[in-house]
């Protein structure tokens, strides 16, 4: 299948399959008029680097999940690379979490101040 066909099966734009090709977490056949040519199994591929995507994983983290796809799996997440990546991905919201729970602490704590320091200046 040509380029627009796997876009629109995937979901996705050309755009984004040819930012995929770049990326090299696909790799079409070039058919003998040079078109690229894709198929059934580059759109699951496509799918799940879009789905990966959308839980904030970047276009590098999606390699592992690829990669098992490649390998004939018929889930991207069974294979150690992939659960590595989960884990890496979760350690990474978890810091950001901490990090958020901290500023809204901070933040949280100058307002009480500058209330209370208004309410005494308030005749």
């Amino acid at each position: 299948m040509q380029i627009k066909e796997l876009a629109d099966r995937a979901g996705v734009t050309v755009k984004a399959v040819r930012y995929y090709e770049s990326r090299g977490l696909i790799t079409p056949d070039r058919a003998g008029n040079g078109y690229r040519d894709y198929d059934d199994n580059d759109v699951q591929v496509v799918r799940e680097i879009r789905a990966l995507l959308s839980l904030g994983l970047t276009a590098a983290e999606t390699v592992p999940f690829v990669d098992c796809l490649r390998a004939g799996n018929d889930r991207a997440d069974v294979c150690p690379a992939s659960l590595e990546a989960y884990r890496s991905r979760i350690a990474e919201i978890d810091r950001r979490i901490s990090e958020l729970t901290g500023l809204r602490d901070e933040l949280t704590e100058l307002l009480h101040d500058a209330e209370s320091y208004r309410s005494e200046e308030t005749p």
